[in-house]
């Protein structure tokens, strides 16, 4: 499913990780629209900005797209940091820094998983 909705580009904003944050903001959505964003959450898609419209032959163009991304480019370690960023990034448990987050987490997951042993 293709979501075009109008936006407006307010705000980028360059990251630890070397990745940015863009922010858009849209007029009120339809109920469609809304649960179309709320499905794609932490997903990797496409994203498409112009200032007009797009045409027919551009939507169809978009729609044929497919992703390439794979995960398999980032070991399993990594993977886990990049996830632990974004979960601290949306709440950081009163942790300012990240790294100390980032013990704290793989001490929490160590020890969960030491009860595990007999």
């Amino acid at each position: 499913m293709i979501l075009l909705i109008p936006a407006v580009l307010s705000d980028v904003k360059s990251l630890k990780d070397k990745t940015l944050k863009v922010t858009f903001e849209t007029n009120e959505l339809t109920p469609d629209q809304f649960m179309g964003i709320g499905s794609n959450l932490q997903q990797f898609g496409y994203l498409a900005f112009k200032k007009e419209p797009f045409t027919e032959n551009e939507k169809k163009v978009i729609e044929n797209l497919k992703s390439d991304y794979d995960d398999a480019k980032k070991t399993p370690s990594q993977r886990l940091r990049s996830v632990l960023y974004l979960n601290w990034q949306k709440e950081s448990e009163g942790y300012k820094d990240f790294n100390l987050y980032y013990a704290f987490k793989l001490e929490q997951m160590i020890s969960h998983f030491k009860t595990k042993l007999d």
